[in-house]
């Protein structure tokens, strides 16, 4: 199976709450690498996401990468929006 993989930054205007982590990450941005598998057997290229990367920079010059799936990293932006004063007018 063809696989890619893409790299974004996701900003957290709040503390994002993300399932697997003991403690809240603080607002910032942060990198993340999504990999993709092509679905087979269309007359067009279409990718669905298998997994996302989320680096976690610990100190200075040193970061871990934890994997998330997709659709809690998707929630949480979405929570993190949802808090913002443009959502509220």
């Amino acid at each position: 199976m063809t696989t890619r993989i893409t790299q974004s930054t996701v900003t957290f205007l709040h503390p994002a709450t993300i399932p697997g982590l003991d403690h809240p990450l603080p607002a910032g941005a942060y990198r993340i690498e999504i990999e993709e598998e092509l679905v087979p057997s269309l007359s067009f290229p279409v990718y669905r996401r298998i997994s996302a990367l989320l680096d976690l920079p610990s100190r200075p010059g040193l970061s871990q990468m934890i994997t998330i799936d997709p659709q809690e990293l998707d929630a949480a932006i979405a929570r993190d929006q949802a808090r913002s004063p443009a959502a509220e007018s």
